[in-house]
């Protein structure tokens, strides 16, 4: 029996080229645009493939993620320093969704073309998310960082992380967040250990969460102008919540203030040593309201305190519980 003829995709009309192009997986549109000056033409005008969307990974190796439409197909290109693992691909099923990894050869500079031409074929405006250990690939962090700073290279979600709490971050942490634009969310899980750290804060996040935010002091916390907040292990003091709410109901800072949450504490006591000048109204605990929480969720909240702003907006300070973990907040309203 002959083989069957091949099917010739590049002749029939572009609305019926991109109806199979959407039944391709990113690995697969990348490989086609790779046979000729012309298919890399066709992929490079799709129009559906912001629905894609494209991480950078950096933990233990360098990885460019993929996941394509509703996540169902998610591809992964590992950058490794065996050769031998070079062009192999590993698949994991976990229902309907499907994870493929294809490793490459070279860690630093296969990732950097790779990435390169992943950008200009799914023409993506800016990375969805950015995930990013600070405590590897060390020697060639700054390097990175210049890389996507020259490509013009802005993060939507930004996630830093730390493993080993000895090994010193504060300059690496600095130069990602002085020289990479961060559009929507900020999220900050590293040790600092100097109290003169002083990085650009990004103006107008959705939401910016500092795990160990010890550096944050009264006159940074002033300077913060993002809409969700969250501030864990911070030292602020009483006396400096207390002037902090102050200026937030006279709107002279954080006026886009939506959400805040910071470490528990008893309501009352905050309500003894930071609200005792300020004009407040204890909210009965049969109310119910449904109030803004982190991550721009909402949740039904008993009770509370409220306070008002000399706009008419109204905050109220609660205890907020996730899972195991209750939280002080502040819902502005």
């Amino acid at each position: 029996m002959d083989p069957p003829n091949p099917f010739p995709i590049l002749r029939l009309p572009f609305l019926a080229i991109e109806e199979i192009f959407k039944a391709m997986d990113p690995i697969e549109i990348i490989n086609f645009s790779m046979i000729s000056k012309r298919t890399k033409g066709i992929a490079m005008h799709m129009s559906f493939y912001p629905k894609y969307k494209l991480e950078l990974y950096m933990h233990q190796r360098l990885e460019i993620r993929l996941h394509g439409t509703n996540d169902v197909v998610s591809c992964f290109y590992v950058m490794t320093s065996n050769k031998h693992m070079d062009g192999k691909i590993v698949e994991k099923s976990f229902g309907r969704y499907i994870t493929r990894r294809v490793f490459k050869y070279d860690p630093f500079d296969e990732w950097k073309h790779l990435f390169k031409y992943i950008d200009e074929i799914f023409k993506k405006q800016a990375i969805d998310v950015l995930t990013m250990t600070l405590t590897g690939f060390v020697d060639q962090k700054i390097s990175i960082i210049d890389f996507l700073k020259a490509n013009e290279i802005s993060v939507d979600e930004c996630n830093l992380y730390q493993r080993d709490k000895q090994i010193n971050v504060d300059k690496h942490t600095a130069y990602l967040l002085n020289n990479i634009k961060i559009n929507s969310v900020l999220c900050y899980d590293v040790y600092i250990n100097n109290d003169g750290f002083n990085p650009k804060i990004p103006k107008n996040l959705q939401e910016l969460r500092i795990y160990n935010s010890k550096w944050i002091g009264y006159e940074r916390l002033l300077k913060i102008d993002c809409k969700s907040v969250i501030l864990e292990k911070n030292r602020i003091s009483n006396e400096q919540w207390n002037s902090f709410i102050k200026k937030w109901i006279a709107m002279e800072t954080n006026q886009n203030l939506e959400y805040l949450e910071l470490d528990y504490r008893e309501i009352e006591e905050f309500r003894t040593f930071v609200l005792y000048d300020i004009p407040h109204e204890v909210v009965d605990g049969a109310v119910k309201r449904i109030l803004k929480t982190r991550r721009n969720e909402t949740e039904e909240i008993s009770g509370g305190i409220d306070i008002r702003r000399i706009d008419g907006k109204t905050a109220t300070f609660f205890v907020y519980r996730e899972l195991r973990k209750e939280s002080f907040a502040m819902s502005i309203h």
